[in-house]
């Protein structure tokens, strides 16, 4: 009789919310977004779609950017992926040129090194703040045959150092290694079930150790212990982006019957009940988020815009 309540339980949970309904419920976060533009350090210098923006300690802007998109118009320009800006805007240093296939996200983690992932060659990288790698793990394990997106998309890191990584284009598992990069532990396969995903794309690690996995394609954030318990689940649209930092639990959502391009909402979430604290509107803006120093939200939009939410001046 137990399991049969928990199997009635998750499947009530699963059930798609009205998304404008919820949002017109909310309220609304004293945030206004206004638009990051990089001063270019020379002519023909230009970006394409920065897929994944962050702020370390000393408020200078990480861009992780694409260039030319996979079936998309080519960006003609030198940028590399990754680019590091003053507040201004000014261009401080840049590195990264032919590590990429499709960059995907980048991370900055407590101690301040600067961690990104591939989305095709399931590569992950981790740099210190000027440009020198220190660690590369080849995650592997992609489906043979399948090309362009097929791999790793987000990274967090855990309270004790180790490393989580979403690995959703092709594949449907969060994968655990150790600090020094050694592989400890997966789970998580195809499906919508507690455990399964479609499209896990998005991974934070709060300080308690609940894992946060923003699993797009089925609608919904799971949560999971350390160990990769199940702990609860909470539809929420299609969620693509979440983090964790200062205590507070951040997504990036949209309508499920939407294309991954529509516009969407930045969410902050009670992270014990998932109840919506605030909204504000995020245009194509919800892809991989960030939160500044100063509780802010960094985000890229295509093709080319960097937006940073802050509190009105």
């Amino acid at each position: 009789m137990y399991a049969i309540l928990i199997s009635l339980s998750c499947t009530l949970l699963a059930q798609p919310p009205d998304m404008r309904k919820l949002v017109s419920q909310s309220p609304r976060l004293p945030l206004e977004r206004t638009e990051f533009i990089p001063q270019p350090p020379g002519p023909g210098w230009a970006i394409g779609y920065p897929t994944a923006v962050t702020m370390d300690a000393k408020n200078q802007i990480y861009v992780l950017q694409r260039g030319s998109e996979p079936n998309r118009p080519p960006v003609n320009g030198t940028a590399d992926p990754i680019l590091v800006f003053s507040r201004e805007g000014r261009l401080i240093r840049s590195w990264g040129k032919g590590l990429f296939q499709i960059p995907h996200s980048i991370r900055i983690d407590p101690k301040g090194n600067v961690w990104t992932v591939d989305a095709a060659s399931s590569m992950v990288y981790k740099f210190n703040p000027y440009g020198e790698k220190l660690m590369q793990i080849s995650v592997g394990g992609q489906p043979e045959g399948k090309r362009g997106f097929a791999g790793t998309t987000d990274i967090a890191f855990a309270p004790n150092g180790d490393l989580y990584i979403s690995d959703g284009y092709g594949n449907a598992r969060i994968l655990v290694y150790s600090a020094d990069g050694k592989r400890l532990r997966e789970w998580g396969s195809p499906g919508n079930g507690p455990g399964q995903f479609k499209q896990p794309h998005g991974i934070a690690i709060d300080e308690q150790g609940i894992v946060y996995v923003a699993d797009r394609q089925n609608g919904r954030i799971q949560r999971f212990d350390l160990q990769g318990k199940f702990l609860g689940e909470w539809p929420i649209g299609m969620v693509a982006g979440v983090t964790y930092a200062q205590g507070s639990l951040w997504i990036g959502t949209q309508r499920m019957e939407d294309n991954t391009s529509a516009n969407g909402w930045l969410m902050r979430l009670d992270r014990k009940t998932g109840r919506v604290l605030g909204t504000i509107e995020s245009s194509h803006a919800h892809h991989v988020i960030s939160v500044t120093p100063k509780g802010e939200i960094l985000t890229g939009a295509r093709p080319s815009a960097i937006y940073w939410f802050r509190t009105p001046r």
